[in-house]
C-alpha cells in the first residue's frame, strides 16, 4: 500500500466518510485531500471543512465547491430532455449526481498530483460502479480505494466504535438522526434501509422530509406556467431563472402540493432487488411538462423513436455509463431533437397531482387546428383518402387470414 502517496476522497463530513478519512491515514499512511460537493443536498457543507481540519487535513487540501448550477444545467436538464425514467418510475436522482462528482474528483486529483481517489459507497450498491466507471473513463490509470470492499467495519455499530476509538466527532448523529440511509441533492432525496427492507410495510409518514402528504396539501389548486427553449425550462410564471433556480422553485411548489413521492422496488445493477422511497417534486413536474411541450413540437416518428431509446438511455445512467461513448452518442441525438421544443406549458398542481391544462408554441407547433378540427375543414383533409390507407395497411393481415382459411 506504500505506493499510494496522495488520495482524493469524496467527503461529506458524515460518519462513514469521516471514518474512511481516518482509516486511509492509518492503513494507507497517505496524504488525504477531501472534496465536498454542494449539489443542493440541503445541508450546510462548511462543517465538513472543520471536521476535515480536526482530522488533520491541511487547509489547502480541503475542496468545498458549489456545483448546483452545473449539476442542473449539464446533467439534470440533459437527462430530462430524454424524458428519462428507469423501470417506468424512478427519475434517477442519485444516479445523475455521480458523474459530476467523479469528474470533479478526477480534476482535483490531477490538480494536486494525487495518484488515487476514494469513495464511501458500499460493496452492495450501485454507487461504487457509478463512481468507478466515471473515474476510469476520465483517468484510465487512476488507483481506486473502496474501503467498504477492504475493511471489516461492515455495520453501523462497528463504525461508531471505530469513530469513538479514534476521537472522531459523532455528536451530530447521536440524537435525532434519521434511521434511514439517505442521499439528497437538488433533484431528489432517497430513503433506504431499516423498516423499508420489508416491501410489504408502508413507510412511516414522518420519514418524508421534503413534502407534505397529498392528504394535507392545500385544498386550492395552484396554476403554474413554464417556458421552454430548446427543451429546457428558462422561466417559471414569467420570471427568467437559472437552471438551479428553476429546479429550486419547482421543488418548493411540488413539496407544497405533495407531489413527487415514490415507493418502488428496483433492480440494482449488482444483481439484487432493493426497495427505495424517493421524493422528486420538481423532477415530477418537469417530466410532465416536458412531454406536454414535446407533444405539439415533435414529429410523430421522432417522438416515438425517443420513447424507444429512452429505456436504454435510462439504463446507461442508472448503471453508471454517463461517460460512455454510447450515452454521449444518444445525447447528441436527443439534443438535436430539442431544437424545436420551444413554447410554454400550463400546469395545475393539486394534492399530489400534476395536470397539464395548456400548451402552446407560437414558432414550432405542429398542431394544425384546420386539420385536427371535427368541424368543416375546408378541404384540408380528404376523408376518402383514409380508405386506401387502411386497405394497404391491412393487406398483410388479409393475406395471412386467407392462408389460415386455406389450411382449414
Amino acid at each position: 500500500m506504500s505506493d499510494i502517496k496522495k488520495v482524493v476522497l469524496a467527503y461529506s463530513g458524515g460518519l462513514d466518510t469521516s471514518v474512511i478519512l481516518k482509516w486511509l491515514q492509518d492503513v494507507y499512511q497517505c496524504e488525504v485531500v477531501t472534496f465536498t460537493a454542494d449539489i443542493g443536498q440541503g445541508e450546510e457543507v462548511e462543517p465538513a471543512r472543520q471536521k476535515a481540519v480536526s482530522l488533520g487535513i491541511k487547509p489547502e487540501n480541503i475542496f468545498i465547491e458549489d456545483l448546483r448550477e452545473e449539476f442542473v444545467r449539464d446533467y439534470v436538464f440533459p437527462m430530462f430532455r430524454a424524458n428519462t425514467v428507469y423501470e417506468g418510475e424512478y427519475l434517477l436522482g442519485t444516479s445523475i449526481a455521480r458523474p459530476l462528482i467523479s469528474r470533479r474528483q478526477i480534476e482535483i486529483a490531477n490538480q494536486v498530483g494525487a495518484d488515487a481517489v476514494s469513495h464511501g459507497a458500499t460493496g452492495k450498491g450501485n454507487d461504487q460502479v457509478r463512481f468507478e466507471l466515471g473515474y476510469y473513463a476520465l483517468k484510465p490509470d487512476v488507483k481506486v480505494i473502496a474501503p467498504w470492499r477492504e475493511w471489516d467495519l461492515l455495520s453501523r455499530e462497528k463504525l461508531l466504535a471505530y469513530a469513538e476509538t479514534h476521537g472522531i466527532d459523532i455528536s451530530k448523529k447521536k440524537n435525532g438522526g434519521s434511521p434511514y440511509s439517505m442521499d439528497a441533492n437538488l433533484l431528489h432525496i432517497s430513503y433506504e434501509g431499516t423498516s423499508l427492507e420489508d416491501p410489504a410495510r408502508e413507510p412511516d409518514e414522518d420519514m418524508w422530509l421534503w413534502s407534505v402528504s397529498p392528504e394535507n396539501a392545500p385544498d386550492q389548486a395552484e396554476y403554474l406556467e413554464l417556458e421552454y427553449k430548446r427543451g429546457d425550462i428558462v422561466a417559471v410564471n414569467g420570471a427568467a431563472l437559472s437552471p438551479a433556480a428553476v429546479l429550486t422553485e419547482l421543488n418548493r411548489l411540488g413539496n407544497k402540493h405533495g407531489i413527487g413521492r415514490l415507493d418502488i422496488v428496483e433492480n440494482r445493477y449488482v444483481g439484487m432487488k432493493s426497495r427505495g422511497c424517493y421524493e422528486t417534486p420538481g423532477g415530477t413536474i418537469m417530466l410532465k411538462a416536458h412531454r406536454a411541450i414535446e407533444s405539439i413540437t415533435l414529429d410523430r416518428e421522432v417522438a416515438h423513436l425517443k420513447d424507444e431509446l429512452m429505456p436504454k438511455y435510462a439504463q446507461l445512467i442508472y448503471t453508471g455509463y454517463w461517460w460512455s461513448p454510447e450515452r454521449q452518442m444518444l445525447q447528441q441525438l436527443i439534443d438535436a431533437s430539442q431544437a424545436t421544443v420551444n413554447g410554454w406549458v400550463r400546469l395545475k398542481l393539486y394534492k399530489g397531482n400534476v395536470v397539464v391544462v395548456g400548451r402552446e408554441s407560437k414558432t414550432d407547433s405542429l398542431f394544425d387546428p384546420n386539420i385536427a378540427t371535427f368541424d368543416e375543414d375546408g378541404g384540408a383533409y380528404n376523408h376518402a383518402d383514409a380508405a386506401g390507407f387502411i386497405r394497404l395497411n391491412a393487406l398483410r393481415m388479409r393475406i395471412a387470414a386467407n392462408a389460415r382459411n386455406k389450411r382449414g
